[in-house]
């Protein structure tokens, strides 16, 4: 049952939740505070679903695995400044306190004005 169970891409396939010890994912790997480090995918696993075909995700081995790259305070800045200009409401050019959605393109009470009356 903990094996794998067929191979598409030449590539191990493991069940959910069944893969090896010693495999990880991406955010699995992140989590340790690692990242893949240009080590090629050994094996995946597949989870099922109704109707349409199975969530893959790709397994690295953490032994092989680097640590993950401090923040320089270029990209610390850049990340800021994107931030910034996802929280500003291009209509008021206030700081919502929130990603604006892009749905709806402005904060929600430029977007629905009538239902800040009402609420009051």
């Amino acid at each position: 049952m903990g094996g794998p169970s067929r191979e598409p891409c030449g590539l191990p396939t493991y069940p959910w939740r069944l893969a090896p010890d010693g495999l990880a994912t991406r955010r699995q790997l992140r989590a340790l505070g690692l990242r893949p480090g240009g080590q090629p995918v050994v094996a995946q696993i597949e989870r099922p679903r109704r109707r349409r075909e199975p969530l893959v995700a790709y397994l690295y081995r953490i032994d092989a695995a680097r640590p993950v790259r401090p923040m320089t305070p270029g990209k610390q800045a850049a990340l800021d400044k994107a931030m910034n200009a996802r929280r500003t409401c291009p209509k008021c050019r206030t700081d919502a306190g929130y990603c604006i959605p892009r749905a709806l393109g402005m904060c929600v009470p430029c977007a629905y004005p009538d239902d800040e009356q009402r609420a009051a």
